[in-house]
């Protein structure tokens, strides 16, 4: 979405995500036969938390792997996994081959989002065309963004994305899918606007509907110095969805980093949350899927 450190690759809707970092990594072949994959079967999941993984964290893992859509999405469904995120519309029948789904639709983009009115009208027709397309596959969530502030008072800017998310609201009601809003750390993304708690929740309070939410980025909280478990308990009702990420540097999320997973995930089930949690960790063994496999692991509480 814009130049940064944690920056997603694009896509062909316009979602400009993370850039890759580079990975390490063994043959297609070594990383399908892993041991693993006979230990982790969705059966022996506790299943408390339904666990995504977001596609662009493993871009590069596939690339030099030589590893297709169609193989990573069997190595998580044996894992364990229910969805991955952030996949465009024409590969989500792939995901459905594996039984997943695709628990965040694409939409938008970092720097261009709902804080101005310019942007509105364009803004709103590609989430229609995405609540459409997420509701005819059954798929539950669509992504939207705050926009950068480029000067622009925080007020103004929290008026003006409640204001245009009003207007898609009903329809995202109707149609069963939410929007989710992303939480950013304005360090990584500089100048972007939604980069608090107490912003994110005034926006999901003033739009009142149970249809336009927040995806609460765990890293992103933590890194803008947020107390995230008790943002968990206290406004998780404003939160549609989680992503997961190490801090610093969105490393694994083992104990390698200063958050403790095991307990902000007990956190989020004891709040009786049923939407999913996505991985969204840059993975730094040879093999990513083992990377996948232990923070899999580490949120099965």
């Amino acid at each position: 979405m814009h130049a940064s450190s944690d920056q997603r690759g694009s896509n062909a809707h316009g979602l400009s995500r993370r850039s890759i970092l580079g990975i390490a990594v063994g043959a297609a072949s070594a990383a399908l036969s892993s041991p693993f994959f006979g230990e982790a079967q969705a059966g022996q999941l506790k299943g408390r938390i339904k666990q995504s993984v977001c596609l662009w964290c493993y871009n590069g893992f596939m690339r030099r792997a030589n590893m297709d859509l169609d193989q990573f999405a069997a190595a998580c469904a044996k894992l364990g996994l229910k969805s991955i995120e952030l996949v465009k519309p024409e590969q989500w029948p792939t995901l459905r081959k594996h039984g997943l789904i695709c628990a965040m639709a694409p939409c938008g983009s970092i720097e261009k989002g709902f804080n101005r009115i310019a942007h509105h009208e364009e803004l709103l027709a590609e989430l229609r065309k995405n609540i459409d397309a997420a509701a005819a596959a059954g798929f539950p969530n669509v992504i939207a963004m705050s926009g950068n502030r480029q000067g622009m008072d925080d007020e103004e800017g929290l008026k003006n994305c409640v204001a245009g998310l009003k207007k898609i609201a009903g329809y995202a009601e109707k149609n069963n899918v939410t929007v989710c809003l992303e939480f950013l750390n304005s360090h990584n993304h500089k100048d972007y606007m939604a980069d608090s708690t107490k912003w994110c929740v005034a926006l999901v309070q003033r739009v009142g509907s149970p249809r336009v939410k927040v995806l609460y980025d765990i890293y992103h909280a933590a890194m803008m110095k947020e107390d995230v478990l008790a943002d968990i308990q206290k406004h998780h009702e404003c939160w549609g969805h989680y992503h997961t990420g190490g801090v610093p540097g969105r490393n694994e999320i083992d104990d390698t980093q200063t958050l403790d997973y095991r307990k902000i995930m007990l956190a989020i089930v004891e709040t009786g949350f049923t939407g999913y949690v996505g991985q969204e960790f840059i993975p730094k063994r040879p093999d990513a899927l083992e990377s996948l496999k232990q923070a899999v692991a580490i949120c099965d509480v």
